[in-house]
């Protein structure tokens, strides 16, 4: 069961939004034969830009809703959590950060205390949530697939090279035959 968008107090991102990003309709170049070089190392560098877009997105456009008033007077809040690898992700957690989790929204939705108006909206910044994270990983691991492809592919070129390179060398180097009278 789902609210009335017009009765939430928090507005979920919406196709305009994600059309102001660069690929964000669909996943362009995905499927085309990378020719020449820095192809791939370029559309990588799309992916990450695109990675980067979403996680502003999400930093400009959902965290200030979900910590702004009403949410801001819950015990458990939206937060973002920054890793290693350069992505960022929305996450739960409690105001003491001792604990993070989707267990915290779920306990909080469960707990009679929460606020019956504020159901439909945790549960709409829930599936944002989702949504954003998996977009967030999703242009990670492309853009990290297609670094890895580009390593691989100069790899592969410099065994070529070192190949067809000594074969050059060999011919210019055999002993030429003497002609016969």
């Amino acid at each position: 069961m789902t609210a009335s968008t017009s009765s939430l107090r928090f507005a979920p991102l919406e196709q305009a939004d994600f059309q102001r990003l660069e690929h964000a309709a669909y996943l362009k170049g995905l499927l085309k034969p990378f020719k020449g070089k820095g192809s791939l190392e370029t559309w990588a560098s799309q992916c990450t830009a695109l990675r980067d877009d979403v996680i502003a997105l999400a930093q400009q456009r959902i965290l200030p809703q979900a910590r702004a008033f009403p949410f801001s007077r819950l015990d458990v809040q939206l937060a973002q959590q920054a890793t290693g690898a350069g992505t960022t992700f929305l996450r739960w957690r409690n105001l003491d950060r001792s604990s993070m989790g989707v267990a915290l929204w779920e306990s909080l939705l469960a707990r009679p205390t929460t606020p019956a108006s504020l159901i439909d909206d945790l549960y709409a910044i829930e599936l944002q949530r989702i949504v954003l994270n998996m977009q967030i990983s999703l242009a990670h691991t492309l853009a990290r697939q297609a670094v890895d492809c580009a390593n691989k592919m100069a790899a592969a070129e410099a065994v070529y090279l070192r190949r067809v390179q000594g074969r050059a060398a060999s011919t210019t180097t055999s002993p030429t035959t003497k002609e016969s009278p």
